[in-house]
């Protein structure tokens, strides 16, 4: 455990300076001067350095894979923020773990440089283009995947992926830029880098090549052959609960002496299953934690089911019930009800075990996760981009439940406190700020879905045929309307007792 400092001037992180934090601070053991890249990363955000970059950072350690650096790369003007606040702490990180026993804090060193942001990706592409990139990753969220909700496969008439086929050579996507490096690959003679997607998606390795194959056919089939012959998709699950960044991990960094403009704080809980697909070498991960295994979508089942899907269970009932965090709503005893009887009647059961676990027992631990009162992970972050996130982790269960014959009421109701967040305005009279890509189209949907609950699963873009199917769409309806009758805390009542 660490322990603040009183009395002393925070130190600003970099090179520099870490030798100087307090003896109790974890920091990088390893020359980071001869450290050389191997990876890139694009979507630079908190969960990456919270999880891929700590288990490179904890091999490095070691003593191994010192070439195997991180780069960091965006292709959102946003990332260009991050960029700046990174470099100029020479790529350090500040980690805050959060267990309701101590916090611990430790600085990693995994990444060594963060690429220019910029239209066109020329940056990007020209770094993954050499041949010392053996791995491009990926967290770019569930909804930056261009997934068509009609086919399944990338959407080709997204406008940005539009642009890409016209312009191949200045792609604006992350996609766009992984085939123009690898047709540099191609043409010079050398051999492809292995993407690996760390986003929370069924299949996300399926997904990712699908996504790359697909656009580099449509300007180059002999290119998209190549690829898809010897590059490498490999899936994967990553799990660790990491709150987004404000004022508050500023300052909580700044307790224990460090200035660091960008901390990450997380929970005291990571696992990384990862499928052994690599085409160009990879690091060690399994002597610090990982799992390689090709059992991926067992584990990844059960935490996008029960994780990611109970995440919404929790997030928007906190959101019209004004509770700020996901810790406070499973200290709400009919929150924390209502994700109980889903979890255990009509989630789990629709769930398969690992071999570590059941799924009752998989549901056990997340409640503990999830109830740790040292992590402020806000209901807005996790309500962030709810049509993704809804049409990922909970209609396919919703899906599968229908064809089971089993119960779903409580899904219909998760779903229907959803139609009424989208509404924008809490039970208290409080605004909900836009919170997804689709706010405005959501926000109109619900309310119309006010007088006609009906009308809400009309929308087939996040439902398919789901509308039609009686039992769960009059379950739905009864719900919707119990909410804004009664309110969200007698509809939750309702359900469970």
């Amino acid at each position: 455990m660490s322990t603040p400092v009183h009395g002393k001037d925070a130190i600003r992180l970099c090179n520099k300076t870490v030798s100087d934090l307090a003896n109790d601070i974890a920091r990088p053991g390893y020359d980071r001067a001869r450290l050389k890249p191997g990876i890139v990363h694009v979507g630079l955000g908190n969960f990456h350095r919270a999880h891929q970059a700590w288990y490179l950072h904890r091999l490095m350690q070691t003593g191994a894979a010192l070439d195997w650096a991180i780069v960091g790369a965006g292709v959102r003007a946003t990332d260009a923020v991050m960029r700046e606040k990174l470099l100029a702490q020479d790529c350090l990180t500040t980690l805050i773990e959060l267990d309701p026993d101590g916090i611990s804090v430790e600085i990693t060193g995994a990444m060594i440089d963060f690429l220019p942001v910029e239209e066109g990706n020329a940056a990007l592409i020209r770094c993954i283009a050499d041949p010392a990139i053996r791995i491009v990753s990926l967290t770019v969220t569930e909804g930056g995947y261009f997934v068509s909700a009609q086919s399944g496969g990338l959407d080709l008439a997204h406008p940005d992926i539009r642009h890409d086929i016209a312009n191949p050579d200045a792609p604006r996507t992350v996609f766009g830029a992984i085939v123009a490096g690898l047709r540099v690959r191609w043409t010079s003679g050398e051999g492809p880098f292995t993407v690996q997607s760390c986003d929370n998606l069924k299949g996300n390795g399926d997904i990712t090549r699908t996504a790359v194959v697909t656009l580099a056919r449509q300007t180059d089939p002999d290119l998209a052959d190549w690829i898809d012959a010897k590059g490498a998709f490999p899936n994967s699950m990553v799990d660790c609960i990491v709150p987004a960044t404000g004022p508050a991990e500023i300052a909580l960094a700044r307790k224990f002496g460090i200035d660091d403009a960008a901390p990450v704080t997380h929970e005291n809980f990571r696992q990384w299953i990862i499928e052994d697909d690599f085409c160009a070498g990879r690091p060690d991960w399994d002597c610090v934690g990982a799992t390689f295994t090709p059992e991926v979508h067992t584990y990844e089942a059960m935490k996008i089911r029960i994780l990611n899907a109970g995440h919404q269970v929790l997030a928007n009932a906190g959101e019209l019930l004004s509770v700020e965090t996901i810790a406070g709503c499973m200290a709400d005893r009919d929150i924390a009800a209502l994700f109980a009887k889903v979890q255990n009647t009509e989630i789990a059961p629709l769930v398969g075990g690992t071999p570590e676990m059941t799924s009752l027992e998989y549901v056990a631990l997340i409640t503990s996760r999830f109830s740790n009162p040292e992590i402020h992970d806000t209901t807005r972050r996790v309500a962030f981009d709810g049509l993704s996130r809804h049409r990922g982790f909970v209609v396919p269960i919703i899906r599968d439940a229908l064809a089971d014959g089993r119960p779903v009421d409580g899904l219909a109701l998760v779903e229907a406190l959803w139609a009424r967040m989208c509404a924008g305005v809490r039970e208290n009279g409080s605004a909900i700020e836009a919170n997804d890509p689709e706010w405005p189209a959501l926000a109109a949907a619900a309310e119309i879905a006010r007088e006609k609950p009906d009308t809400w699963l009309a929308q087939s873009h996040i439902y398919g045929d789901l509308a039609r199917d009686e039992r769960f769409s009059q379950a739905f309806v009864r719900a919707l309307d119990m909410i804004w009758s009664e309110g969200a805390r007698a509809a939750i009542r309702g359900y469970t007792g």
